[in-house]
């Protein structure tokens, strides 16, 4: 008797165990083990959940400084309105055999589908320069067809003030592999969520004012930030010219908005213990001189990009030179200067200028002619007249990222050396952001050397 009242205890306490056992690891599906490079969103969209219900499920995703590491375990909730057999307490009903669904075919074997969403009208001038953007888009598609790739297009006029909700709402939006656009900020988060909720990637080309990119795995962000530039600017400077003696010239500019770079520099220098001058454009020859180092290599930095004021520069250091010929000198100027470039080329050449930038087009390359030559060939009309030309700037984007998807699919990232493309005017190579999507890293400078060459140093 008191074997069967043991037995009989002893089968209520599995029991008890059993079910609180099955309590715990009901209100989740599965324990995911976490691979190398996934992301909180790539995990919660391929398992149908929102960002908050997988939280929810790991509060330990709310710790400061959270970060999900290969090889962690994390708990996959059932998405909203589902739950298991067991939570509900009775068996799931059988469910009916389905056909199986017809599995769409991988973007690296078929079309891109490309979709444009820019103010593409002739109004002003942010729909005239974004028409031209959009040529050169299509004269991408044109070169990536004579290299076997194939795509899709379609376009959307999306003004400055048009309903995006409504445009979203085209059937053929959300079926897209990669979306081109906004070109403004307040239409940012529409387009954010609605290709995050698609599995779209989203490429967004110019100046925005939208921290979406840090959280939204789907973004590919061109522009890059002033004071991200600057201290990039800076990091480079330090680079290549730890060795020279640099020479800051003050040029009375109130309306300057160097402040921010020349400011930034100071800091690096002063940290890395490098002396350096400053001077002012209104100073006598005597005092100027004094500025100037005889047995180093002098780095002039103005703290103004205006062409005025560098015209006063040049004519100081050409005076200079006068009486004191055997002292080196070198400029590092602004992205401004490109467009000063006819007026002052021979200056940019004696004074071994360095411009820093985000993008360059050769006048004098054997490519630039010929999509020169090709886009008035397709459009009977030249391109707009900017130091930025548009129309190559979409060509550019395009290519590159139509390429990588065709190269690499829904993990094509955007990283250095992995398209293999040679930009004809901007570089473009990506970085993940935290757990969110990707920044363009990619600045160069653009060296006027001595000998009459321009070249250009790519980071």
């Amino acid at each position: 008797m008191k074997r069967n009242i043991g037995y009989f205890l002893m089968v209520v306490i599995c029991c008890f165990l059993a079910e609180t056992a099955m309590a715990q690891v009901q209100n989740y599906k599965e324990l995911h083990k976490v691979k190398r490079k996934e992301t909180i969103f790539g995990i919660a969209r391929e398992n149908g959940l929102t960002i908050d219900e997988l939280i929810k499920a790991n509060p330990e995703m709310n710790t400061p400084g959270y970060e999900l590491k290969k090889g962690d375990y994390i708990k996959i909730p059932y998405p909203a309105g589902q739950q298991s057999a067991t939570a509900n307490g009775a068996p799931q009903a059988p469910q009916m055999p389905t056909k199986p669904a017809v599995q769409e075919k991988d973007m690296r074997q078929r079309e891109i589908r490309l979709g444009v969403m820019l103010p593409l009208h002739n109004d002003n001038g942010d729909g005239k320069r974004m028409v031209e953007y959009y040529r050169g888009v299509l004269m991408a598609c044109d070169s990536l067809k004579a290299n076997g790739i194939s795509t899709d297009v379609r376009a959307w006029n999306v003004a400055e003030d048009a309903d995006i909700q409504q445009i979203l709402r085209d059937e053929h939006a959300a079926d897209r592999d990669l979306i081109i656009g906004p070109l403004y900020t307040k239409q940012v988060q529409a387009l954010g969520d609605f290709v995050q909720s698609h599995g779209i990637q989203l490429l967004i080309p110019f100046s925005i004012n939208s921290n979406a990119v840090y959280d939204n795995g789907n973004i590919f962000q061109v522009f890059q930030n002033g004071n991200a530039l600057n201290l990039a600017y800076v990091s480079h400077f330090y680079e290549r010219f730890k060795d020279c003696h640099p020479v800051i010239i003050d040029c009375n500019d109130t309306t300057s908005t160097k402040g921010p770079f020349t400011s930034a520099l100071r800091r690096k220098l002063e940290q890395e213990s490098i002396e350096y001058s400053i001077t002012n454009l209104k100073s006598s020859e005597g005092m100027f001189k004094k500025c100037f180092s005889t047995s180093k290599r002098n780095v002039v930095i103005l703290n103004t990009s205006r062409s005025a004021e560098l015209n006063v520069a040049f004519a100081k250091l050409n005076g200079l030179l006068m009486t004191a010929p055997n002292l080196q000198i070198s400029m590092f100027g602004y992205t401004e200067w490109l467009m000063y470039t006819r007026q002052h080329l021979d200056n940019y050449y004696k004074f071994d200028t360095y411009i820093p930038s985000t993008y360059y087009m050769s006048p004098l390359s054997a490519r630039t002619e010929h999509f020169k030559k090709k886009y008035r060939w397709n459009f009977h009309q030249e391109m707009q007249a900017y130091h930025q030309r548009f129309a190559v700037t979409g060509f550019d984007q395009a290519y590159f990222m139509i390429k990588g998807l065709h190269m690499y699919g829904k993990r094509f990232t955007g990283a250095s050396g992995t398209v293999g493309y040679t930009p004809l005017q901007t570089p473009l190579h990506f970085e993940r952001i935290g757990n969110g999507g990707m920044q363009n890293r990619a600045m160069l400078f653009v060296h006027y050397t001595p000998a009459n060459r321009i070249e250009t140093i790519n980071f």
